[in-house]
């Protein structure tokens, strides 16, 4: 029974740490979005908040239960923009 239960602990903690992800996946998400639009205004931007936030999903990637995500530059919004721009 108590391996039961260690599994249903188990389970509950990978799927607070999967809910974690997702809160920090969309906040990362929006915070890209606001750089595009502000290179796309042809405004000054940072990826320190994009970074930030990416620096907190990958600890949590190193439980092996969410996946990593890369840091963004401003070159890559820059490019992302370039491109999405010529279509």
């Amino acid at each position: 029974m108590s391996v039961h239960k260690d599994l249903i602990k188990h389970a509950n903690k990978q799927h607070q740490t999967y809910k974690q992800f997702l809160a920090l996946d969309e906040e990362r998400e929006r915070y890209i979005q606001e750089a595009v639009l502000l290179c796309q205004q042809g405004k000054s931007f940072t990826t320190a908040k994009i970074n930030e936030v990416t620096d907190r999903i990958n600890l949590l990637a190193k439980l092996r239960v969410v996946p990593s995500r890369k840091n963004v530059t401003g070159q890559m919004i820059e490019e992302y923009v370039n491109k999405i721009s010529s279509r």
